[in-house]
């Protein structure tokens, strides 16, 4: 069976120490410090002697009759103080031994302190309620122990299958039964894992969260840090969890050893956490599976400003993820960037409203082409989104068009941003690809050269056609001669059984590549 936190026996406090069947047998009243009954008690302790402080180390549930403090109010004050001054739990006076009622030193000393004082009417052997307590917080010592061990165990088991971070958050938030978010040193969030409505009213207003729960823990907030070799690198945080503080620091000790472990057996790629991370968004976004509102929360936690925002989305062909990303760090563009399928990576720009984002756009693709060559990198972009809304319309738009002109960038001028409007009858026939009327028209037109599966007059079909039918700059990109390409042309044209100089059938022949081309990939 899989131990859980829900699992797990709650930690005793104070209130919960006096509500058990053996203590109202004593008829308890609590006659100071109510407010703070909620005090984890992490041990009972029978003590009579004045000095009982230096005995304890915090946490402790102090049970006494009173017998050494009788009629010395001195001694009772100090009694208090020195409970106080060792984090003691509470203290709980028996009463009729020494004292008939609750003496008012005592009770006004633990007042002062918020010192938890309980009176017992009744007379009560309080190794009964040692031996209860004893045992239920062995119980629950010995669950976290085991909780440890398995959580420990089974994410060993992850990591020697090389399974990816998510599968280990994804562990570690059914085990902690509350959201677990991993962040880098400066707050961005690099993965998540637990029910996805929790994660996300977490992630909401996650900075200002972040930076409030980075000092101190309380409400549930525990984190852990990650790192090694003395230098930090990031946190795992549970939200919002439920159990005591102690099991709950066990459990994100466990989960940052094997976090570590992971990215060590990674090479120390902190980075591809990142990169997931933003994967995973701007995959989410252009599939349009989850609506791009409920995708708001986690592109505000990765680090991309949305507020007042002009949203620029490309896709860039046969573009290297790691260059984009220290291109955009360069220019000082704010964007994520994620690898697609089939060669294509999406860069998400996030600019503000004031800035020309059809020139900033241009800027970035002209630098890109800088370094990359011309002829190796085509970068495809929607028009400007104000709205976030309208995000995954872009990113499907720009992907579109940049698998339009994927094959075909070596021969065709393009501009350094491609658009929509720049792929003409090619975008049409790439959305009309799957048509089986428009399968069966490329398949009758190109029969000729199909049948017999020539590569390469295909490829120099190709060519012309891409280029306007010009013989010179297809000989040129081909490196043979004009008369050597004269005849291939020829035997095209027999095969097909058209004329290629004929401006109707070269442009039915040219619709027909175009769609088997697109069909293709």
């Amino acid at each position: 069976m899989t131990i859980t936190l829900d699992s797990l026996e709650p930690a005793l406090s104070v209130r919960q120490v006096l509500t058990l069947e053996r203590v109202l047998a004593g008829e308890p009243e609590v006659v100071a410090g109510a407010q703070h009954l909620d005090r984890p008690v992490r041990w009972v302790h029978v003590a009579e002697a004045a000095d009982v402080g230096v005995m304890l180390t915090g946490g402790e549930m102090v049970l006494t009759t009173g017998v050494l403090l009788a009629g010395d109010e001195d001694k009772q004050a100090e009694y208090v103080r020195s409970l106080h001054r060792a984090e003691a739990a509470a203290v709980v006076l028996g009463l009729g031994r020494a004292f008939p009622a609750a003496p008012d030193v005592m009770r006004r000393a633990a007042e002062r302190c918020g010192l938890p004082m309980v009176v017992l009417h009744r007379p009560f052997p309080f190794a009964e309620l040692t031996e209860e307590v004893q045992s239920r917080l062995v119980r629950r010592k010995f669950a976290a122990v085991s909780l440890s061990e398995a959580v420990r165990t089974e994410l060993t088991a992850l990591i020697t299958a090389s399974a990816p971070l998510q599968r280990l958050l994804d562990e570690v938030a059914r085990h902690s039964a509350c959201p677990v978010v991993v962040t880098n040193l400066a707050h961005r969030v690099l993965g998540t894992a637990g029910e996805r409505p929790a994660v996300d009213d977490v992630l909401r207003d996650w900075e200002r969260i972040a930076r409030q729960a980075g000092g101190v823990e309380g409400d549930g907030w525990i984190r852990a840090e990650l790192g090694g070799r003395g230098e930090r690198w990031g946190r795992i945080v549970l939200c919002g969890y439920r159990g005591d503080t102690a099991t709950g620091r066990l459990l994100a000790d466990r989960a940052a050893e094997a976090l570590v472990l992971h990215r060590m057996l990674a090479g120390g790629a902190a980075c591809s956490w990142e990169e997931q991370s933003a994967q995973s968004l701007l995959t989410d976004l252009v599939s349009g599976v989850v609506p791009a509102r409920q995708l708001l929360p986690r592109a505000r936690a990765a680090g991309l400003p949305v507020n007042r925002r002009t949203f620029v989305p490309l896709v860039v062909r046969d573009g290297d993820p790691a260059r984009l990303e220290r291109l955009l760090r360069l220019l000082g563009l704010p964007g994520l960037v994620a690898e697609l399928a089939d060669g294509a990576t999406a860069v998400l720009l996030s600019l503000p409203r004031d800035q020309d984002a059809g020139a900033l756009a241009v800027h970035f693709a002209t630098r890109l082409r800088t370094e990359t060559g011309p002829d190796h990198t085509v970068v495809a972009a929607a028009e400007p989104r104000a709205a976030w809304d309208d995000v995954p319309t872009g990113l499907r738009e720009a992907q579109h068009v940049a698998d339009a002109v994927a094959d075909s960038c070596a021969v065709l001028d393009l501009p350094p941003v491609v658009r929509l409007k720049d792929v003409h009858l090619r975008g049409l026939i790439r959305l009309l690809r799957d048509d089986p009327h428009v399968q069966s028209f490329a398949e009758r037109e190109l029969d000729g050269l199909l049948r017999e599966t020539d590569e390469d007059l295909l490829s120099v079909l190709r060519t012309y056609l891409a280029t306007g039918r010009n013989k010179s700059r297809t000989a040129q990109l081909h490196h043979v001669s004009r008369p050597a390409l004269y005849r291939r042309l020829e035997s095209i044209q027999a095969r097909l059984g058209v004329d290629l100089d004929d401006f109707e059938q070269a442009a039915s022949v040219h619709i027909a590549l175009l769609a088997h081309d697109a069909q293709q990939q």
